[in-house]
């Protein structure tokens, strides 16, 4: 038996021991292929996808082992790729909840139709000198605008004071909010009673009853603020890495600065127009869905870029996510925006059953009711549901389901349940309205006080709304943290912050009462 090898560049070579003339009993049979010339990634390749067994010299008539031939060629297995879960969604083009978008369009379109001819109706009332609704329209002008203006711009600029603070010194910030929210609409309610008007008498008493709960609600939450101050640390961190993140808030307390001047200017045109109340309270809502939707643009454009930041390491462009936002995922937007505060409230409700029910059987069966309730809506919808909206772009009900099934698997509903970062922004939507609220009360009783009260609730009402917007950068990021770490808990990006707090609340040091998720096992009948 011989085996010629050649060096780079040989031909093939074939030898043949039969037909020697010095052939013997024996005939060997010998093949050789040495090609060394090809490069390794050919061969690689074909060891991958055409694996072949290895050479074999055998001598004729002898047997092989079948064993033996099954241990010698053992084939190299082909790679299995990574497969790369969510990546192919994470640029959908398919648009969401479209009839919620159909229905916010269409409400749009009748909202601008409406405050058009608004305008038309008060800009004709005015130019009629010689009736009684110009000369009250030139007053309402000259008194009742200016004031609500003012506040508009104030609240602005308390949105970005606000935000800019919770960014430097979130942990400073949390027991400021809490308290400011107590001492402002205390302050507001207080001013409102001196006033010793009817109407902003009941405005005054719901300050202050607001005011109070408050107070006990701030000291309720005391062992979580140091928590929740970490919390808005570590999810604030990314944004020094997206240094445009913060435009679409900006942009959309513009859009909403522009819609409100307008807003006001028509509810002049609306005080002379057939059934004045019912007209002012459907722009009052429409207003309401509107800004909610805005707030949730500049919401889901923060947790696209942030979202992406975590689960991919991904450089993810701003204009690009606020583009996505008010187009593909706009009908999430505004369907997130109908039924989110909602849940919220219910949230608050079955959490004081939760307290109060004790021994009564008459409360323990509303507490369980809506225990039963909230369980079914918070996997249908919820405010985390935001952060899949626009990182994978699901519709609002199946990104609901989703980011709540994670909650569940990795066991945080416990964490979830103790998070007040949501009633940290409401609160200081409510601070800024409060503050807007003096600055233009004072203001219109010194000038005419026969407006205060609808100016001051007015007010209120829009500071809160401009301010809800300009959290949305902090608000957004939080719910990133939180559904981000839920879905790839050993990322690096993570530190141990939720899996400290899951073993103290397991431990039992928190002391607080978790809101059920479910039925209670011992239901008395």
């Amino acid at each position: 038996m011989a085996v010629m090898e050649g060096e780079a560049g040989e031909k093939e070579e074939k030898l043949d021991m039969e037909g020697k003339p010095d052939g013997g009993d024996e005939k060997k049979e010998v093949a050789a292929v040495v090609d060394s010339s090809r490069s390794e990634t050919w061969v690689s390749r074909l060891q991958t996808q055409h694996p072949v067994a290895p050479i074999q010299v055998v001598l004729h008539g002898a047997a092989t082992p079948p064993a033996a031939v099954a241990a010698a060629y053992q084939p190299t297995p082909t790679p299995t790729p990574t497969p790369q879960v969510g990546l192919a969604s994470l640029n959908s083009r398919e648009y969401t909840n479209r009839v919620s978008l159909l229905l916010f369009v269409l409400h749009l379109l009748v909202a601008a139709a409406a405050v058009c001819f608004f305008w038309f109706k008060g800009i004709q009332g005015l130019l009629d000198s010689d009736s009684g609704k110009a000369r009250n329209g030139r007053q309402v002008l000259k008194f009742w605008l200016p004031p609500i203006e003012g506040a508009s711009v104030l609240s602005i600029g308390l949105a970005f004071a606000w935000q800019k603070a919770v960014r430097s010194w979130p942990s400073v910030m949390v027991p400021f909010i809490l308290w400011a929210c107590f001492l402002a609409t205390m302050a507001a309610g207080i001013l409102l009673l001196c006033f010793s008007l009817p109407a902003t008498d009941g405005l005054g008493v719901a300050f202050m009853t607001f005011s109070i709960g408050a107070g006990l609600y701030a000291c309720w939450v005391t062992r979580r603020i140091a928590f929740t101050g970490k919390v808005f640390a570590q999810a604030l961190r990314p944004v020094t890495k997206f240094q445009d993140v913060n435009g679409p808030a900006y942009l959309m307390l513009g859009v909403g600065f522009l819609w409100i001047s307008a807003w006001c200017f028509a509810v002049i045109g609306a005080l002379n127009f057939y059934y004045p109340t019912l007209t002012i309270l459907a722009l009052v809502l429409s207003l309401s869905w509107t800004a909610e939707v805005m707030r949730n643009v500049a919401n889901l454009t923060v947790s696209r870029v942030i979202a992406l930041y975590y689960l991919r390491g991904m450089q993810s462009s701003t204009q690009f996510s606020f583009q996505r936002a008010t187009t593909i995922n706009l009908g999430s937007a505004c369907l997130g925006s109908l039924f989110v505060p909602t849940i919220e409230a219910l949230r608050i409700m079955a959490r004081g059953l939760n307290l109060l029910e004790g021994e009564d059987e008459f409360l323990f069966s509303c507490a369980h009711c809506c225990l039963r309730v909230m369980e079914s809506i918070f996997r249908c919808g919820n405010s985390w549901a935001f952060v899949h909206i626009a990182a994978y772009g699901r519709g609002f009900v199946e990104a609901s389901q989703s980011t709540w099934g994670l909650f569940e698997k990795q066991r945080m509903e416990a964490v979830v349940d103790s998070d007040i970062t949501s009633a940290v922004c409401f609160l200081t939507g409510v601070t800024s309205g409060a503050l807007s609220l003096i600055f233009s009360a004072s203001w219109t009783f010194s000038s005419h006080k026969h407006y205060t009260a609808t100016v001051s609730l007015l007010s209120f009402f829009v500071g809160y709304l401009m301010t809800r917007i300009g959290m949305a950068l902090p608000h957004g990021c939080v719910a990133c943290y939180y559904v981000c770490y839920a879905e790839n808990p050993g990322s690096r990006l993570f530190d141990s912050t939720i899996p400290d707090r899951l073993n103290q609340i397991g431990s039992g040091r928190e002391g607080f009462v978790p809101t059920p998720r479910f039925p209670r096992p011992n239901f008395r009948t």
